[in-house]
């Protein structure tokens, strides 16, 4: 019976990665609800600065704000990759990782120099393997992120481009649309493309001047979009990883209906073959 002892060994250790794989689907379902509830509530906010923003720009304002600057050719690029700090999420991280490749690429391909800013251990685990200089890194970024942690990470390169020693800057996440689609996406956050204005521009009483309300919410607005790439990533890395895990628990429970149907196959033969064997014995000894 050592082909039985095999198989219910392993039938013994697949219930047992199912057990985890559907622990961790269940855990990934309860951060994903937290998670989507901090996306929902970022956004009326970010549509309140874009509004104000759209409302109050003008090409005659743009040119006494260095955030609006639009330099000729991007010489010196920032880049910041957002990633997770662990596995176990599918696609996840890879996808990420190729669409910064691919802005790399596209970026050195047009001659510009690379800063690159990596966040989560994944993306700066590669680029560390494949000899990428990092400017920046940081692992210490939880699944709740905070406006501060866009801040931190965002006001360094706002200064650079300021005096000129960046001409653009992007931001490479995963844009979270639901829970089965979180495309990775490269979003350019400098220099600040005012949005699109609106049909029906609003009154506004502006104390003290437009001047002034720009040089404060233009900050505001690009650590906005950075904090919603943090956001937005954060859950769709729970969203991915509730895939991962389901997919992962429903092949371990096909594995075990057909581990179990070959152990009950070899369960079944043996016994025939002890019937047989005393059936042969019995008919022998009445010869």
């Amino acid at each position: 019976m050592a082909k039985g002892r095999e198989l219910k060994g392993r039938i013994k250790s697949v219930e047992g990665t199912r057990k985890i794989t559907r622990t961790m689907e269940m855990v990934a379902t309860s951060k994903l609800k937290r998670a989507q509830d901090r996306v929902a509530a970022a956004r009326p906010y970010a549509q309140s600065l874009a509004s104000v923003l759209s409302d109050l720009y003008s090409p005659a304002l743009a040119e006494r704000f260095p955030l609006l600057r639009q330099p000729a050719a991007a010489r010196r690029v920032g880049v910041l990759l957002i990633t997770s700090n662990r596995g176990l999420a599918g696609a996840f991280n890879s996808n990420l990782i190729k669409e910064a490749r691919l802005l790399l690429s596209r970026l050195e391909g047009q001659g510009a120099e690379i800063e690159f800013h990596a966040v989560g251990r994944k993306g700066l685990g590669y680029f560390r393997y494949v000899g990428r200089s990092i400017a920046t890194s940081r692992t210490d970024l939880t699944d709740r992120p905070t406006a501060a942690n866009a801040a931190e990470l965002v006001d360094g390169m706002m200064q650079d481009f300021v005096t000129e020693k960046l001409d653009a800057v992007y931001v490479v996440y995963a844009k979270y649309n639901s829970p089965l689609s979180t495309p990775a996406t490269a979003a350019r956050i400098l220099p600040v493309t005012p949005p699109e204005q609106q049909a029906i521009k609003r009154d506004y009483l502006l104390f003290p001047s437009a001047e002034a309300i720009l040089s404060e919410l233009l900050p505001l607005y690009v650590r906005n979009v950075v904090y919603r790439a943090l956001v937005e990533t954060a859950a769709g890395e729970q969203g991915a990883r509730r895939t991962a895990m389901k997919n992962a628990t429903d092949n371990a429970g096909d594995m075990l209906n057909i581990l179990r149907r070959t152990y009950n196959r070899a369960r079944q033969a043996q016994i025939t073959q002890e019937i047989a064997e005393i059936v042969g014995g019995a008919e022998a000894q009445k010869g």
